[in-house]
């Protein structure tokens, strides 16, 4: 029986048509708006004219030359590098702990996790009902106890780190997850050779555990600095941005722009700010980890 093999040219050409609908997905949903918001960004368009005039590059000159820039990037930076150590040495516990023999353990894996599943912006509403100032859980409990009330929402040096705090919670379920495959996928030769050897479990953590984790803390940090620089819902749930631009990312801010101010040619400028930003950290980190990987 005589089998006919398809030339390797045509092989490689009937590939190539299998990636085209992702390679449209992408371009209509990522290069396209991309590149709009670019030429949108040499504009003084309100959002909703049907006319407009170029601008050059006097939207980018306000941009640098605004204070609140400087404060929503501190912000930006501050939710995605915050939400990504808590997020990966909370998840890296919780993981550590469930990899263990222990009771109730696919239950709690299973209450760690639920939080991921509700939305950001219905998570960031339930928090904001204990915070409040007025009529919150924490502030009930604190009068109970004969305590001052607190405006934590309210007070700018605090409201940051609670929604640091809350996105954290919300999606350290994920690290979680990812970290337990990790360290499942781990043989155990290699930490019954380290007790022959009277390693401590300190020791096996460093110099076993840890290296080959280094794929799936690759994963974890891409993924949580990328969500965390680019937070929106909470922030709208819990501040609204405020008090003034105190707690404003640059996802927050960009919308305030666009749909209180009808500035959408310089929300278009932040928005190739933040995407500059979210590209440059996350590639300098997957750069970073994928060299860890190798060097472990």
């Amino acid at each position: 029986m005589i089998t006919s093999k398809k030339p390797k040219k045509q092989r490689t050409s009937s590939l190539w048509w299998m990636y085209l609908p992702a390679l449209l997905a992408v371009t209509f949903f990522i290069l396209y708006p991309f590149f709009n918001g670019l030429k949108i960004s040499f504009t003084n368009w309100n959002g909703f004219s049907q006319s407009y005039g170029f601008v050059g590059f006097k939207q980018y000159s306000r941009m640098f030359s605004d204070s609140n820039t400087w404060l929503v990037v501190k912000n930006t930076l501050l939710y995605g590098l915050g939400s990504t150590l808590f997020q990966n040495i909370i998840g890296l516990a919780y993981a550590l702990l469930l990899n263990q023999s222990i009771k109730v353990r696919s239950l709690t894996r299973t209450i760690i996790y639920l939080p991921v599943i509700i939305s950001p912006l219905i998570m960031g509403y339930i928090w904001y009902f204990f915070f409040a100032y007025q009529g919150g859980a924490l502030n009930d409990i604190l009068v109970f106890l004969g305590l001052e009330k607190i405006n934590a929402l309210g007070d700018p040096t605090l409201n940051v780190w609670l929604i640091v705090f809350v996105n954290t919670f919300q999606f350290v379920g994920i690290a979680m997850i990812i970290y337990l495959a990790g360290l499942q996928s781990i043989s155990k030769d290699y930490y019954e050779a380290a007790e022959i050897d009277g390693a401590t479990g300190f020791q096996k953590f460093i110099k076993i555990t840890f290296p080959l984790l280094m794929p799936s803390i690759t994963i974890n940090m891409v993924i949580n600095i990328i969500g965390g620089l680019k937070l929106f819902d909470v922030i709208i749930a819990l501040t609204g941005g405020g008090p003034g631009y105190a707690s404003q990312s640059m996802s927050t801010f960009m919308y305030d722009l666009y749909f209180n101010r009808q500035d959408a040619g310089y929300a278009a400028t932040q928005g190739i700010l933040m995407a500059a930003i979210i590209l440059i950290i996350s590639l300098s980190a997957l750069i970073y980890f994928k060299r860890k990987e190798v060097e472990a």
